[in-house]
């Protein structure tokens, strides 16, 4: 049972010496480059390296062999000690006990393989194998190419399995400093309307004056923010009948919004985002107040700080009874404040298998995989860094004729100070609009700056200006 843990010790106790010693000495070195690599490495820097498909074959089948040779050397340890000098019974329970033990010896390095079996399968899975020959080579010194920030497009999507397409009913743009991990989050209303494409697009050829269909038969409108992706996607005939256009299409529509380059997307399914949530045994949200769900308002999140299972939190994100999109918009950026707080590395390993299998479904996206090895770690900063969030919403914007200069011109002075490491973000001008006290991903507000006075916010409590992600939950 000792050489189980000491290996070595068994044969010494044999009178094997040398074999018992080479065995501490290959022991003693394991146990002391674990030591230094564990105090010596950059936490984030090893994590973005195990992204890496050639790192996770590597790691893979050192610990098949690493975890067979710790097998081998349970099993020779009680052969060496010869069981035969025991009495039959002796022999039975000491046989017994070692194969215990040499099974449970070799469980954690099977338990680490499947692992990383599993990671590098969904890697695969979710994001993009670039085409070697086209794509642009990513210099380790400079993963960014000279980019001061990166600008994700964070979509939630509401397809599945009896509602196939895409309508993004969460539209978020994450601008990440890629020094500081200061990031600005800009939500924009899914209800959007009279959306611009950049010049010389397909799009705005189609629709110079802006995205306006005639009424669907229902009196609904298909030609709102959260529709580009789909109609880009149905109509291939206006790209010159290339298809799924849809992704590029609303990457570029936002990038013009906000007068950024739109660097990757994510789009997320809302329900796979709920299987996500059970994966790490839900997550706590302060309800503020009873949500009502369902097709006969027969659903209900009761108010108070609670943990939410996958389902609830997906209701409480989406429902728009009794409420509009703008409560939908605070609440969304809740659940996902809460989730950037609550998905600690160490919950993710616990429940690894569930959250990989929930990812799968979870997850769609144009970011390349050899990026990862530098976007683990900007995301590990993110979660330490300043977080601020922009809700371009009523009053700072009406959906039904929006002011596109002073979205670009709110954008423009939200990035700025966030680039102001740990400054306040504060108003030019009264007419300006004016920030709520900021806040850190910790979601402890800071204090608010005595220059102006603060616009009264709608009633669902979100003035739509720069605030702390959690700010309000």
């Amino acid at each position: 049972m000792l050489s189980a843990f000491v290996p070595g010790s068994a044969h010494l106790r044999a009178g094997w010496r040398r074999t018992g010693y080479a065995l501490l000495g290959v022991y003693a070195l394991l146990v002391v480059g674990a030591v230094v690599l564990a105090l010596s490495a950059d936490f984030a820097s090893l994590l973005g390296r195990l992204t890496s498909a050639a790192w996770l074959n590597t790691i893979m089948i050192a610990t098949m062999v690493v975890g067979l040779g710790w097998f081998a050397v349970v099993v020779h340890s009680f052969v060496v000690l010869r069981p035969g000098l025991l009495p039959t019974k002796g022999q039975i329970a000491a046989g017994i006990t070692a194969g215990l033990v040499a099974v449970a010896a070799i469980l954690p390095f099977g338990l680490v393989t499947q692992y990383v079996s599993t990671s590098d399968d969904l890697l695969d899975h979710v994001f993009d194998t670039p085409d070697q020959t086209q794509a642009q080579p990513i210099k380790p010194e400079d993963p960014w190419n000279g980019q001061k920030r990166v600008n994700i497009l964070l979509l939630g999507g509401d397809a599945d399995d009896h509602r196939p397409g895409v309508r993004t009913d969460s539209i978020n743009l994450a601008s990440v400093d890629v020094e500081t991990g200061n990031t600005v989050l800009f939500s924009l209303p899914r209800n959007l309307e009279n959306v611009r494409f950049p010049p010389g697009s397909p799009m705005r050829a189609q629709f110079p004056n802006g995205f306006r269909l005639p009424p669907d038969p229902g009196g609904g409108r298909s030609d709102l923010l959260f529709a580009v992706w789909q109609y880009a996607d149905s109509h291939p005939e206006i790209f010159g009948g290339k298809k799924n256009q849809g992704a590029k299409t609303l990457k570029e529509t936002i990038g013009y919004t906000l007068n950024l380059k739109v660097d990757y997307y994510a789009l997320v399914n809302m329900w796979g985002f709920a299987r996500l949530i059970d994966a790490i045994g839900g997550v706590v949200i302060h309800v503020d107040r009873d949500v009502v769900f369902g097709k006969y308002n027969e659903g209900l999140v009761k108010a108070g700080t609670r943990r939410l299972k996958g389902a609830d939190a997906m209701w409480f994100a989406r429902s728009r009874t009794y409420s509009d999109d703008y409560t939908r918009m605070r609440r969304q950026r809740c659940v996902l404040g809460a989730l950037l707080e609550q998905a600690d590395p160490a919950t993710v390993l616990t429940n690894f298998n569930r959250v990989a299998a929930a990812t799968k479904t979870l997850l769609r996206t144009d970011i390349p995989r050899p990026l990862l090895e530098h976007l683990v770690p900007l995301a590990l900063k993110v979660q330490k860094a300043r977080v601020t969030s922009v809700q371009f919403v009523p009053p700072l914007i009406n959906t039904g004729y929006p002011d596109w200069a002073k979205i670009r011109t709110v954008a423009a002075k939200a990035i700025a100070a966030s680039e102001k490491a740990g400054a306040p973000i504060t108003a030019t001008t009264s007419a300006s609009p004016v920030p709520t006290p900021t806040a850190s991903a910790t979601g402890k507000a800071k204090s608010r700056p005595k220059a102006a006075k603060t616009p009264k916010p709608t009633q669902n409590g979100d003035s739509g200006f720069a605030t702390g992600l959690t700010e309000g939950c």
